[in-house]
């Protein structure tokens, strides 16, 4: 009986992949001193924003959501990897993401619909490393327009726990671009 309903349980868990994304390299001022959340993406930024787009489609792993700091650069990363990759993900904007610890962080994805099981976070730093220290146990570097991915076997998202998650895979834009054949060869 008790091996029955183990079994009942976990056909209840679904695998859930939340995505979290720092934003790419942004101009160090905004213009006409428009404040820290109007710094806009350099060239570079752009260019890389639109790698990870790709990268996930490539993957087979288009979210499903994507949930974005309203701060300018955040918001600009979010657009360019989600027309990128041609993704059909609705995109809202919060702007909790823009100074959330890990708490605020954990509040967003909880509250994320349950059909949805793959989740896209777009947002900044120190936030986004602590969160992958906090739901993975181990805290990593997270430079500009880096990616990970955590795993987790949850019937809701509302059900995520610190330490609940396991890192799957962390990408940067130059992991990205050494795996891709060159042209020409």
């Amino acid at each position: 009986w008790d091996g029955f309903l183990e079994s009942l349980a976990e056909e209840a868990l679904v695998t859930r992949s939340l995505y979290i994304l720092r934003h790419a390299k942004a101009e160090e001022t905004a213009p006409g001193g428009g404040g820290d959340r109007a710094r806009a993406l350099k060239g570079r930024g752009r260019k890389a924003a639109r790698l990870v787009g790709r990268y996930l489609t490539e993957l087979g792993e288009a979210p499903e959501f994507v949930l974005s700091s309203d701060a300018l650069r955040a918001r600009e990363t979010a657009e360019l990897a989600r027309e990128e990759g041609g993704w059909s993900a609705p995109l809202e904007l919060s702007p909790a993401i823009y100074e959330s610890g890990t708490d605020g962080l954990l509040r967003q994805i909880r509250a994320a619909e349950a059909a949805v099981t793959r989740l896209l976070l777009v947002g900044h730093q120190p936030g986004l490393s602590l969160l992958i220290g906090e739901l993975t146990g181990n805290e990593p570097d997270f430079p500009t327009a880096a990616l990970a991915r955590i795993d987790f076997e949850l019937e809701h998202w509302s059900a995520v726990a610190p330490r609940s998650g396991r890192l799957a895979w962390l990408v940067t834009p130059d992991g990205i671009g050494a795996q891709r054949p060159k042209p020409g060869r």
